[in-house]
């Protein structure tokens, strides 16, 4: 689906905490690949995504990024463990497991914000996790000094 076609999908099922949850689970448990192919269309073409490590604004930034995850994981899942939503915020706590050619799989546990549109299209994205307590405890030998050092200076 190109840009054009995502921006033009209007008959849109309104977003729901059930729509949400078979929406994400077909994203990321689609044969092991991810495949954002069914969720773009509820984006909104000046989307803003943010998380950890980066930000993007507009679809097409948003896509390819999504594009570019997929070529590097072998498999990637993602299971929601809580959802709220109000009549235009929803939160959701998810686990996610990727899983890479060379390095081990290790659990990543995160939150998503996203913010509706009047049109019920995501306009907002915000991914909030420890992407570098998640990298260090796939690697034993830094493992404990990293949450050695986390404890000791953060609590």
């Amino acid at each position: 689906m190109d840009n054009t076609e995502i921006n033009r999908s209007t008959n849109l099922e309104p977003l729901t905490i059930e729509r949400i949850q078979d929406l994400w689970s077909r994203t990321y448990n689609r044969d092991g690949k991810p495949d954002w192919s069914h969720i773009f269309p509820y984006y909104h073409e000046n989307i803003l995504f943010e998380d950890s490590i980066q930000k993007i604004e507009g679809i097409a930034e948003f896509t390819a990024m999504c594009n570019r995850l997929t070529t590097r994981c072998e498999q990637l899942n993602m299971e929601i463990l809580s959802i709220v939503m109000d009549s235009h915020q929803v939160f959701f706590q998810w686990k996610m497991v990727m899983m890479f050619k060379k390095f081990p799989s290790t659990p990543l546990y995160g939150c998503t914000k996203l913010t509706l549109g009047d049109d019920n299209r995501i306009i907002a994205q915000r991914d909030y996790f420890d992407i570098w307590g998640t990298i260090f405890n796939g690697i034993p030998m830094l493992r404990g000094a990293y949450w050695k050092f986390m404890h000791r200076y953060f609590g």
